[in-house]
């Protein structure tokens, strides 16, 4: 006989009802969510989200660039110095600089089913460490803080938190806002990337219908 390791499918989040009181558990689609996840897939996610945030525009001016320095220095022999050329030698205070920075892109690519892939891997990730918590609906009915921390508070959450819901509410967003740590997105427009350097995760229920969707293409 064959010793194979069955690794346990974890598919169970806590469930809490409109006004943030927990109602139990929840099963996700176990064909989709069973908290397994690869390193790897999200590191490499990780790396390209980071690099496509970063802006090149580093710049130094060579040689050619540099003002002034058409004139030779001094003439060439008879003066006990080191024969020059150009002020504008990297040599010289206040000339070219060589192998400085130039303005690029620091853009990197993966495809589509990577996006994917590391979409679900990161939400696998955050089901195995009890930190996905589904919601029926976020119903805030004016933009003043306190309602929303009204319901937040009571799911008692710890560090930051990304929320993701199923459609735009402009009360939801000016409620939240001034809130430290908190992040509200749709869930169509969720990555890996923002869920992996969010603490919690917490998506109503008509997200999590969009999101499974989403990720099975």
């Amino acid at each position: 006989m064959t010793n194979k390791k069955v690794q346990k499918i974890i598919n169970t989040v806590p469930v809490f009802d409109v006004k943030g009181k927990k109602e139990g558990m929840i099963d996700l689609d176990s064909s989709l969510f069973t908290g397994s996840f690869s390193l790897s897939i999200l590191a490499q996610a990780s790396k390209m989200y980071s690099a496509n945030k970063r802006v090149g525009l580093a710049s130094t001016k060579v040689r050619s660039e540099v003002s002034g320095g058409g004139k030779k220095p001094w003439k060439q022999k008879g003066t006990g110095r080191a024969r020059s050329g150009s002020s504008r030698s990297p040599l010289w205070r206040g000339g070219g600089v060589v192998f400085g920075p130039h303005p690029h892109s620091f853009k990197q690519t993966i495809t589509k089913r990577m996006k994917r892939t590391a979409l679900l891997h990161s939400l696998n990730a955050k089901i195995k460490d009890g930190e996905f918590v589904v919601i029926e609906d976020l119903l805030v009915n004016d933009s003043k803080t306190k309602s929303f921390t009204k319901i937040f508070d009571k799911i008692k959450f710890e560090g930051s938190t990304l929320v993701a819901v199923d459609q735009k509410n402009e009360n939801l967003n000016l409620s939240s806002r001034n809130i430290k740590n908190v992040t509200v997105v749709l869930s169509t427009d969720l990555n890996a990337f923002d869920i992996l350097k969010h603490k919690n995760f917490l998506v109503t229920k008509k997200g999590l219908d969009l999101l499974s969707k989403r990720l099975k293409g």
